[in-house]
């Protein structure tokens, strides 16, 4: 965590995306609020708009205690139905001895599909369009919960895949289909259409967008970074360097939203280079409950305060 100045009242969220490595910032987040955190806004993308979501509904419901059993079923429901398993379950019939892979994990079946993807594309591992996070948001959204006037501002963003433009969904606005937009990879989804236009992940336009939170004028800026800034060593395959290139587009944005942030803002970042070192980019997808209750284990240590972490 790094911070500029001590915090004074307004106080805005900024939640970043990256699949299962969202549950880092599920970590930081949980343990703020377990501590005595509020946020007046929040603005997230992909996993982190759930994660948002789930907050804002989960704090109007039940205040702080509310706010973390929400962020908390979602995860598990995300464990408890293996939501990839719906895109590998059909690699038994293409590859020998896929099946085998199962057992070392959810991560190993990933590698399986990113070389499908590589050798065949999105068609050949998802051909039915399916997103497993439908389901599991249609039941956990609560609409009403995110108009209700006690709602903390919210804002979740998807890049409208014609224009590269960003789309700002509101607490009113917010439905199940936006928020797969917000988190629909092209590489495994795909893209959602809302109102005539297509949108894909939000990250690719801004992870997140600060734009709308620094519009209402912030006394105090909290951003739970969930990509690697920095990564050591020059990456030699293909795969690797596609992520690589990946992680430094999905940066790019956010970085030089933060390099004009105003000098009296109150900025506070939290940084999950550390607790994503080493990680493929297939682990973005892996729903293993010691994967995710690893990295929500390293939030949960970066959130808490030295003394009771």
């Amino acid at each position: 965590m790094t911070s500029s100045r001590s915090s004074i009242d307004h106080t805005a969220l900024a939640l970043q995306g990256g699949g299962s490595h969202g549950a880092y910032a599920w970590g930081v987040l949980d343990a703020l609020i377990e501590t005595g955190f509020r946020f007046d806004a929040v603005c997230g993308v992909s996993s982190g708009a759930i994660l948002a979501t789930m907050a804002v509904q989960g704090f109007v419901r039940d205040g702080a205690d509310g706010a973390r059993a929400a962020m908390a079923e979602f995860w598990e429901r995300v464990i408890a139905t293996n939501v990839f398993a719906a895109l590998t379950d059909h690699f038994d019939r293409w590859m020998p001895g896929f099946e085998l892979g199962r057992e070392f994990g959810n991560s190993i079946a990933m590698q399986g599909m990113s070389a499908m993807l590589n050798l065949f594309g999105a068609a050949s591992v998802n051909p039915l369009g399916q997103n497993p996070l439908r389901p599991i948001l249609a039941d956990l959204l609560d609409r009403d919960a995110l108009a209700d006037r006690r709602a903390m501002r919210l804002f979740i963003s998807a890049t409208a895949v014609e224009s590269g433009q960003a789309r700002i969904f509101t607490n009113r606005d917010i439905t199940v289909e936006a928020l797969l937009a917000s988190s629909s990879l092209p590489m495994l989804f795909p893209a959602v259409t809302i109102d005539g236009v297509a949108y894909w992940d939000g990250a690719y336009s801004g992870n997140p967008p600060l734009a709308p939170l620094l519009a209402l004028n912030p006394s105090r800026l909290v951003l739970i970074r969930a990509q690697s800034r920095l990564r050591a060593g020059v990456p030699a395959q293909t795969a690797d360097i596609l992520n690589r290139v990946q992680e430094i587009a999905f940066q790019t944005a956010i970085d030089a939203e933060c390099a004009m942030l105003p000098r009296s803002l109150d900025f506070v970042e939290f940084i999950a280079d550390e607790a994503l070192a080493g990680m493929t980019p297939e682990s973005r997808a892996n729903a293993d409950r010691s994967f995710l209750d690893r990295l929500f284990l390293a939030g949960r240590a970066a959130g808490l305060p030295p003394s009771a972490a």
